[in-house]
């Protein structure tokens, strides 16, 4: 079953002799259970095609289905809960708010989709634990090391029990070793099923998926397997 269906998707902005195609035609499914990376040099649209595929964005032109959803067809409000429900971000820069601690970072989606602070605090204190931070809830981001900071996350993409994972360069402030652990995090979430699809411009980082889908110049070029 297709969790993710781009059919001829476009993206331009501006007008005239202004316009800038970004992405130009691009058909892409992804599957449930995949693990997926769009492996891209700087400029070839996979930011662009991140944004579509996580509804940050809409596309000029085309169609795209997320769970058999036309996408096109919601309200903001509709798209805002697919934002915080359906589809678990997790960035190069960890985006964590620093006035919070681990926990109260872990939790904030659940704030927003109105679970019970109880059940909130269960689940951010199950999934620290399960990402090796059990130790960590009640201090702050900037008391941790970059790697400790994408593991929580980690962890705040999870806590709503996504349909999809959205990694953008989740390795990309991160040292070598450490970025190898992250990478160790991600290969076990693959094997429990998650659908994960990654976005990266690192040759070696891509090979670890179990899909490569090429782009360059706003085009798909290939989908590949390692």
């Amino acid at each position: 079953m297709a969790v993710v269906e781009l059919t001829q998707i476009t993206k331009a902005y501006g007008a005239g002799e202004n316009r800038q195609t970004v992405l130009k035609d691009v058909d892409l499914s992804i599957e449930a259970g995949e693990y997926v990376t769009i492996l891209g040099p700087s400029g070839s649209g996979k930011s662009t095609l991140m944004n579509i595929i996580g509804c940050l964005d809409i596309p000029s032109s085309g169609n795209y289905h997320l769970q058999h959803q036309d996408v096109s067809q919601l309200s903001e409000d509709e798209l805002a809960r697919i934002r915080n429900q359906e589809v678990g971000f997790i960035f190069q820069q960890f985006q964590l708010l620093p006035r919070l601690t681990v926990l109260q970072n872990i939790e904030l989606p659940l704030i927003y989709a109105g679970v019970s602070p109880k059940e909130r605090r269960r689940r951010a204190v199950d999934l620290l634990t399960r990402v090796g931070l059990g130790e960590k809830g009640s201090v702050y981001p900037h008391q941790l090391s970059g790697g400790q900071q994408q593991r929580v996350a980690i962890a705040r993409a999870l806590v709503t029990k996504p349909t999809l994972l959205l990694a953008d360069e989740p390795t990309g402030a991160l040292d070598q070793k450490t970025g190898q652990q992250i990478m160790g995090l991600f290969h076990e979430l693959a094997d429990e099923g998650k659908t994960i699809v990654m976005i990266t411009h690192d040759i070696t980082i891509a090979k670890q998926a179990k899909r490569i889908v090429r782009i360059e110049d706003g085009q798909v070029q290939e989908a590949s397997h390692p």
